[in-house]
Order: structure tokens, then sequence, then C-alpha cells
């Protein structure tokens, strides 16, 4: 028990490994270009210089007029302003000879931005300017000056803005704790349907955490820990966005393609097929572009087919069969194996670079070939088989010379072969149908084709069984046999001859009407639920009037009890708050005939919000009256006691 358990293990992880992730996207030429042609906007300020000139590098662009950028770069450079500085001497290293003036005053002002007062961003700044310009600078102080702002601002920005830092700081620094941030960064990130890994932040922050990593694990020769399928997940999330909203967000995009087609420890590969994935006799060779995600070609990589098996049959037709390198395409002449026409799964393994990642892919290919028909034998049977069977053998693409008539007491019958052209093998395509059309009416009659168990394709029409499908018409009827498949080259439409059916005359409809599958079909009408019949006049009255009447008893119980309403002021919001208190009741009965809730509930605020105010005031001017009343009273009470 515990061996086979053991036994299903191994299976399963070989299962998983077996259905490893594979890049599902990445930039292809015309992405590259596009990506090259929002790089190369006209600049407008330093920052979009920046972007442009070390984007189009990362790209191994240079810009149209490297003097005239560099000319834009000295004259908006501002040496009293960092951010200033970091855009003119980080574009001024792609630019060559381009030299930014530095001054005694621009170096303290860098120098003294290093420190734990600093942002984690004017810190990244200060350090790629002075990297830049070749100034001096204590590496050590930079670390602990970013540690301590990492503990402050535990923002992803920011601690790629620290990477970044580290990237550009000497080796014999204590980086090893700038470079665990990478897997705290790991950690953050959103898996999306265990495709796509990136940051709430967006593309812009995923793609710089790409780019700011490996950096850092290059400059110190240390492998980022990040997993294979991670690393494909970031490909995915990156390069799924074929158009930037901005200038920063492309910039992100070619230091991420950079980053990822030239490191020290992880490669994607890329591989798909140079044109469609179909091969024939007259196109024998499968060709494959194996790129980086930059589109770069891989030509010192090596291409092997592990194997090459028949999706239908699970058969292996070819095994470690190399690609040969032409031209940065790799070929292999796969119609030298000789395989059947058909769908086949290609494992392909890319070596030759222990970089490599995702180098072990599975294509679908596709074997094509031309179909003939041979063996076309018509024929009209008897069905008391007291005449002769004649049998008429057609060639493609002839049609036959003669009609064949067929009434209720005879069958016609056709019967044929498929083959390769290029073989002779016989074929089964997916789609073989027998089209009878009626010349004078343009009514169809499609029936399909079987194959018996010697691949012999068999019809047999009954007139008797089968007139109700062709509505007891009689008349001429176009023979069409249609073949189709995926794997066909030259799919068929023949006419192989005209059949003459004739149904017995009191079976035929009064008037023959065009019938055709291809026509609008009957409008549906939907019988909508009558609505109910109302209560009579006589009901409705009374139910009305039994509503009413306890607002009327209320009016008599008033008058016969004498109510006083001595203490009724007319001020304005006594008034008010009346009317509101009205307007409220009446709100009801509109909303019970004319509007609905949400309406209602829109005017209830507003009534509701007067009428509680004018309430307020009313019942504050009452108790001011009271109070009022009873210090009077006591007072009129103490003067006659005195």
């Amino acid at each position: 028990m515990a061996r086979a358990g053991l036994l299903c293990l191994v299976l399963l992880a070989l299962a998983v490994s077996a259905q490893a992730l594979t890049p599902s996207h990445h930039l292809t030429a015309s992405d590259v270009a596009r990506l090259e042609a929002r790089l190369g906007q006209p600049f407008t300020d330093l920052q979009s210089a920046y972007f442009s000139i070390v984007g189009l590098s990362k790209l191994g662009v240079t810009v149209a007029d490297a003097d005239d950028a560099c000319r834009f770069l000295t004259s908006n450079l501002d040496p009293t302003n960092i951010e200033s500085l970091f855009f003119a001497a980080e574009s001024s290293q792609a630019l060559s000879g381009c030299e930014i003036p530095v001054s005694n005053e621009t170096r303290d002002l860098l120098l003294a931005a290093v420190s734990e007062d600093s942002t984690v961003s004017q810190i990244y700044q200060a350090v790629g300017a002075l990297s830049a310009l070749g100034l001096p600078l204590a590496s050590q102080e930079v670390v602990s000056a970013l540690s301590a702002r990492i503990t402050k601002e535990d923002s992803v920005l920011g601690i790629i803005n620290a990477l970044q830092t580290a990237a550009r700081l000497s080796q014999q620094a204590e980086l090893g704790s700038i470079l665990e941030e990478i897997e705290d960064l790991a950690a953050r990130l959103d898996d999306l349907g265990g495709l796509f890994l990136q940051f709430e932040e967006g593309l812009e922050a995923t793609a710089l955490f790409v780019s700011s990593a490996y950096a850092l694990s290059d400059h110190m020769d240390m492998e980022p820990p990040l997993k294979e399928d991670q690393v494909i997940q970031l490909v995915n999330s990156i390069f799924s966005k074929k158009s930037w909203d901005s200038l920063s967000e492309a910039f992100s995009v070619a230091c991420a393609a950079a980053a990822l087609s030239n490191n020290r420890f992880h490669v994607p590969v890329i591989v798909s097929a140079q044109g469609p994935a179909t091969v024939s006799h007259s196109q024998p060779v499968l060709q494959l572009q194996v790129t980086d995600v930059l589109c770069q070609p891989l030509v010192s990589a090596s291409v092997l087919v592990e194997s090459a098996s028949s999706v239908a049959s699970k058969s292996v037709i070819l095994s470690k069969a190399p690609f040969a390198l032409r031209d940065g395409v790799f070929e292999l002449n796969f119609m030298d194996s000789q395989p059947a026409s058909g769908y086949y799964q290609f494992a392909v393994a890319v070596t030759g670079d222990s970089r490599l990642i995702a180098n072990h892919v599975e294509l679908k290919v596709k074997v094509s070939t031309e179909v003939a028909i041979t063996n076309m034998d018509l024929s009209v049977v008897d069905k008391d088989q007291s005449i002769g069977t004649k049998t008429t053998r057609v060639d493609y693409p002839s049609k036959a010379k003669n009609s064949f008539i067929a009434d209720s007491h005879q069958n016609f019958a056709m019967s044929f072969q498929l083959v390769d052209v290029n073989t002779g093998v016989e074929l089964t395509p997916h789609q073989v149908f027998v089209r009878l059309h009626n010349q004078k009416t343009g009514q169809e009659v499609v029936f399909v084709a079987e194959p018996d168990n010697k691949n012999v394709y068999k019809f047999e029409l009954d007139t008797a069984e089968r007139k109700s499908e062709f509505d007891s018409m009689s008349g001429t009827y176009a023979l069409y046999l249609m073949v189709g498949d995926a794997t066909l080259q030259n799919p068929i439409l023949w006419n192989v001859a005209d059949v003459v059916l004739r149904f017995l005359e009191e079976e035929a409809p009064a008037t023959i009407q065009p019938k055709t599958l291809y026509v609008p079909k009957p409008e549906i009408k939907h019988l909508f639920r009558e609505p109910e019949k109302r209560p009579p006049t006589v009901v409705s009255n009374t139910f009305t009037a039994l509503v009413l009447s306890p607002f009327l008893l209320l009016l008599i119980l008033w008058f016969k009890l004498g109510a006083n309403i001595a203490n009724l002021s007319l001020s304005p919001s006594t008034v008010l708050f009346h009317l509101g208190h009205a307007a409220m009741l009446g709100l009801m009965y509109v909303y019970w005939t004319h509007l609905d809730m949400f309406q209602t509930l829109k005017y209830l605020a507003i009534i509701g919000s007067l009428t509680f105010l004018a309430g307020n005031r009313m019942l504050a001017q009452k108790a001011v009256k009271r109070i009022a009343a009873e210090q009077s009273s006591r007072l009129a009470k103490y003067r006659s006691l005195r």
C-alpha cells in the first residue's frame, strides 16, 4: 500500500510538471515597434526625455538625434533640484558624448539627500544621479538610510525604489537585507486565476519590480527568490497589455522586457510556429520561432522534438528529432516520417542555456492532404428485384450524362470511396453530405453519407419512406456530394448527376411553394396573461367609505366633546407643521395612485424634513409660553401672600 501511494504521488508530480506553465503573452515584432513609437515621442520636459531616452536604450534603440537630445537635457536642467539632476544624469548615460556639468554645490546637494530624513524616492534619485555623474558615495551609509526609511515607508513603490538604489551601490556593502525585500514583495503579488501575478498598484509597479529584482540579483550574483511559475505569471501580466496609457507605463514595460531577456538567471522562452502550424506534402517543413520576450531570436539554443504523437490514436510518430537552424528559424521536415493526415501533439524542448525557463512546450500541428473521390457508382434499385440493377460509374469531376429516375417502387443508390491523393490511403473526413436540390422550387434536402466497415461510403434513398422530407414534390433534383474536413486542402462540392424523383400524385401538395432552408422563420407572437376583472363599482365605493369612516367618526366626536382649539396659534411654524402633516397624508394617496416607492421616498424626505423643523420650532415656542405662564403664576401667588 505504501509503495502504491508513493507511486501515485510520483505520477501526480510528473503530471503537474508536464502541465507546466508557458508564457501566453509576450512582445511580438509589431508590439516592439509600437512600443518604440510610443517611447519615441517628442520631449516635453526632463521626465519625458528620461522615459524616452532610457526606455529606448532598454530596447537597444538610440534616439534619432543624440546631440539635440543632449542639448535639451542641459538647457532644461535645474542644478538645485534632485529630480531634475536624476533625469538628466540618467538620460545622459544613454547618449554617447553627452556630459552634464557638475558643481560642488550640486554634489553637496545630492550627498545631503542621502539621509534618513529623505524619502526612499529622494534617496534613489540622489544615488542614481551620483552614480550616473561618476561622483563617489558611501554605499554603507546609503544602505543604512534605506533600511531606516523602509521601516517607515512600507509601500510597494518605495521598496522597488530601494531595490533600484541597491543595484547602484558597491558590492562590498551589506545588501543582503535589501535583497530579502524581493521575497517579501513577491508575497504581496495577487494571483489571478493561476495565469497572472501583479500588484494592486498596477502594471507599472509590477514591471518595475521585475526589472529592479533582476538588476539587484545580477549585481550581487545571487538568484532572485522567484519560482519559475511566478516568473511566467509575471511575464503574462506585464505583456498582456498591448497599448500603454502613459509614457511611464511604456518605460516600465521596456525595462521589464530588457531584464527578462538579458539576466544571469531566468530567460523565458517563447516558442511559436512561423505562420500556421500546418505541414503537407507540398509544404513538408515545420518552422518554429524561438525567441525571448523581446522577440529576439535565441540562435544559440538547440530545439528538439521529444515526441510527436497522433491526437486521435495516441501513437508516437517521431521522437528525439532535432530542428535545424536556418536564417534564425528552426526547421523540421515532419513529412519524412510519413504521418497520416490529422492532428499531432508535439513535445518540444529548448536547451543550450541553463538560464532558459518555460523551455518545454507543447504544440498542436496539423498535417493536411488532398482528397480524391474514387469508385463513384450510381444506380436505381428495384425494390422487388424484378428488374436487374444497372450501375453507372462517374469520374470526378464529370457529371453523369443521363438522369436517374426513381419512384415509390425504386431506390436510388450511390457508393464511393475517399482516398488520400498522395498516399492512396482511405480517408474518412468529418463532413460528407449528399444534397438534393430541386431545380424548379429551390428546395434542398441534405443527407449524411456514412462509411461501412471497409470505409466505403454508401447512400440509398427510399423515395417512399423519404417523401415527407421532400414534401412529396416530384421533379428533377441536382445531386451534389460535399466533402469537407479541417485537414483537407481541397474541400469538394461536386454536382454528380440529376435525379428525377416521382411521388404519387395524390400525395403532392396543391400548390408548389419554393422552399429553402435559408429563409426567415415565422414571427413568434407571445400571448400575455389578460388582466383580471376589476370588482364592481359598488364594492369599490363601499370599501372607500369604510376606510374614511374613522376620520368621519373623529370629526363627530370632536364636535360632541367640544374640541378646544384656543391654544392653536397661527404662527408660521404652526401653519407649516400642519400643512406638512397634511401633505404627507396626501403623498400617501398619490403613492397609491401614481408614484412608485423610490419617487415617494424622495418627496417624503423633502416634506418630512420641513415638517420636522416646523414641528420642532412650534413645540419650542409652546414650551417658552408654558414656562412664562408658570413663572407669572408663581409671581402673582407670591405677591398675593405678601
